[in-house]
């Protein structure tokens, strides 16, 4: 299992925080140092959304892509930060999206691929 973070500090409480937990399995890392093979049969993510449209959509793109065929994603986006416009952009660009919760001013998106286009 993967934990990814561009965050230094992040990436060293979440490695503390699995070791006090003893969990072996956690692999904490930046983004650059995921072997660009690895697929992944889940993504959960807070996406950073107010590094831009074109940030935003770039990052979404390279990771979902890497989504196991009967893979899933879950985001969750603000809804006042686009979380609606995000998913008929991920629909658009063929992913299967849909909406599995919504609270106070949050969304959960659960992200799959299209498997008739893997």
């Amino acid at each position: 299992m993967y934990a990814v973070d561009v965050n230094e500090r992040a990436r060293d409480l979440t490695g503390r925080n699995a070791e006090r937990a003893g969990l072996r399995n956690v692999h904490v890392a930046a983004p650059e140092q995921i072997p660009r093979d690895v697929e992944f049969d889940a993504i959960y993510s807070n996406p950073p959304i107010r590094v831009g449209k074109q940030a935003l959509h770039l990052l979404l793109t390279e990771w979902l892509a890497r989504l196991a065929r009967s893979g899933v994603c879950y985001l969750v986006i603000g809804k006042h930060l686009g979380a609606d416009s995000i998913a008929r952009w991920l629909a658009a660009q063929g992913f299967e999206v849909a909406r599995r919760s919504s609270r106070q001013s949050y969304r959960i998106l659960e992200v799959r691929p299209d498997t008739e286009d893997r």
